[in-house]
C-alpha cells in the first residue's frame, strides 16, 4: 500500500553508533504524469465510461534537507528524506571514487526507514547519493544528489578520565582535555552526557579553554556505575577545528573513603563509608609552606619516591631545597602535596607542623595509607594557615569551588 507523506531519516543510529548519511535538498525527481485519454468520436456510453474511471495515481515526490552540491558539510549529518504520494525503495551511497558505501535500510518505526553506514563518513570526500521512490500506480521516481564534507583544520581527538573501565573513589570528577581551546564551547557540551546508577544533580563546567569537568554538588554516591558519552564526531568545535571520533567510558565509585587532615589538631582521621579506621598524628607544612585548605583528590601513589625541590623552581642545594627519598607516597595534589612517610619528622607529628605541605607519617602509617587509597578518594585539608586549593594547585581543585560558581561555569548556564 501506497503511505503518503511518509518521512525517511537517513542516518538515525540503530544498535550502534555511526555517523548518518547526508544527501542533498530536493533531489531531482524524473516522474511521468498519465492520465486517461478521450476521444471527440466516441459515443456518449464510452465518454460516461472514461469519465467515471478512476483518476491515474501521483507519482511519488522525494525532498531531502540538504542541498545538491552542498560543500563544507558534516559527515555526521543526518538526512531526512520525505516521501509523498509513494514509498522509498532504495537508497544507495558512493564515494568520489564511485566505489559504493556500505549500509542498509533498517526499520525505525512505523513511519520511518534509516540508513544507516557500516563505517562513519569521511571527512573532506566527495559522495552521491541516489533514492528511489514507487507510487501507488508504480511510477518510479529517481534523484540523485552530490555533496562534499568539510575538511577541517584540526581533527581534535579529546582525552577522557577516569579511563574506561577503573574502579575510583567518591571526589574523581571526570575530565574531557582537548588538543587546543575549544572557540564553541556550548556546542561541545551539548555532546557530553553523563548517565550513573545512582542519579545525581552534575554539572559540567569549563576549568579552562581546552577542558570541561563533570561533578555532583557533594561527593559521588558509593558503589555507583558512571558511563560518559562524549558524542563529538562531526562535531564542529568552532575555528576550524571538529570533533574526531566518538567516544564512551564507564567507571565504577568504589567506597567512600574520605579523610581530614586538621593542621591544628595535627591529625589525619580516616574515614570509609562514614566509619573511622584510623586517627594518626601527623605534621602538615610549615608556616613557610603551609599545606592547602580544601578536599584534595588522591592522584596516584609511589611505594618509594625522591621528593625534589627543583620541580617547583628550588634548587635542591639552595636554602630550602632538597632531594629526599621518601616511601609510600600517596599524591594529593600537584602542587607537591603528599601523604607520605617522614621518619625525620616522627618527634613532631602531632604537635607541630614542620613539612614542606605535605601530610607527614611514619613509615608504617603511610604505608597503612598507602595501601587503603585509591586514586579519586579525598583528603579534605582544614585549620591550615595556607590558602584554598586552587587552580594554581594544578589538576583537580574542584571541591574547592562553590556549587554557584561550579554550576557558572557551564558555557549552558
Amino acid at each position: 500500500m501506497v503511505l503518503a507523506g511518509r518521512q525517511v531519516v537517513v542516518g538515525v543510529q540503530q544498535g550502534r553508533r555511526t555517523a548518518p548519511v547526508l544527501v542533498a535538498a530536493v533531489l531531482a525527481l524524473v516522474a511521468g504524469c498519465t492520465g486517461a485519454s478521450s476521444d471527440a468520436t466516441a459515443d456518449s456510453g464510452a465518454s460516461s465510461s472514461a469519465s467515471s474511471s478512476a483518476p491515474a495515481a501521483p507519482p511519488a515526490q522525494l525532498t531531502v534537507n540538504i542541498a545538491d552540491g552542498a560543500t563544507d558539510v558534516s559527515p555526521a549529518q543526518p538526512l531526512e528524506v520525505d516521501v509523498t504520494d509513494g514509498e522509498l525503495d532504495d537508497v544507495t551511497v558512493t564515494d568520489g571514487s564511485g566505489a559504493p558505501v556500505d549500509g542498509a535500510l533498517v526499520p525505525v518505526d512505523a513511519d520511518t526507514e534509516a540508513w544507516t553506514p557500516a563505517q562513519d563518513l569521511a571527512y573532506g570526500t566527495t559522495y552521491t547519493v541516489t533514492a528511489t521512490a514507487a507510487s501507488a500506480g508504480d511510477q518510479v521516481t529517481t534523484g540523485t544528489s552530490t555533496f562534499t564534507t568539510v575538511t577541517p583544520r584540526l581533527q581534535d581527538k579529546p582525552d577522557i578520565g577516569p579511563l574506561d573501565g577503573t574502579t575510583v573513589g567518591v571526589g574523581m570528577p571526570v575530565r574531557v582535555f582537548f588538543d587546543e581551546p575549544v572557540a564553541d564551547q556550548a556546542t561541545v557540551e551539548r555532546h557530553l552526557t553523563v548517565t550513573s546508577s545512582t542519579p545525581t544533580d552534575g554539572v559540567w563546567s569549563w576549568v579552562d579553554a581546552s577542558e570541561v569537568h563533570f561533578r555532583p554538588s557533594t561527593y559521588w554516591p558509593a558503589d555507583t556505575d558512571v558511563t560518559v558519552t562524549a558524542d563529538l564526531f562531526g562535531v564542529d568545535f568552532g575555528d576550524g577545528v571538529w570533533g574526531k571520533v566518538d567516544r564512551t567510558v564507564s567507571f565504577h565509585v568504589g567506597e567512600a573513603h574520605v579523610s581530614v587532615a586538621d593542621a591544628a589538631a595535627h591529625t589525619l582521621t580516616v574515614r570509609s563509608g562514614g566509619e573511622v579506621q584510623q586517627t594518626f598524628p601527623m605534621s602538615a607544612g610549615s608556616a613557610e609552606n603551609p599545606t592547602h585548605n580544601g578536599a584534595h583528590v588522591v592522584l596516584e601513589k609511589f611505594a618509594d619516591i625522591t621528593m625534589d625541590s627543583s620541580t617547583f623552581g628550588l634548587a635542591a642545594d639552595a636554602p630550602g631545597g632538597y632531594r629526599t627519598p621518601v616511601k609510600y607516597a600517596t599524591r594529593i595534589s600537584n602542587n607537591g602535596e603528599f601523604v607520605h612517610g617522614a621518619p625525620w619528622s616522627v618527634r613532631q607529628q602531632g604537635s607541630s607542623n614542620v613539612s614542606h605541605g605535605c601530610i607527614n607519617l611514619t613509615d608504617e602509617r603511610a604505608r597503612w595509607f598507602y595501601e587503603f587509597s585509591q586514586p579519586g578518594d579525598v583528603v579534605e585539608v582544614v585549620n591550615s594557615i595556607g590558602g584554598t586549593l586552587g587552580p594554581a594547585d594544578g589538576d583537580i581543585y574542584d571541591w574547592a569551588v562553590p556549587w554557584d560558581q561550579w554550576t557558572a561555569g557551564s558555557a549552558l548556564s
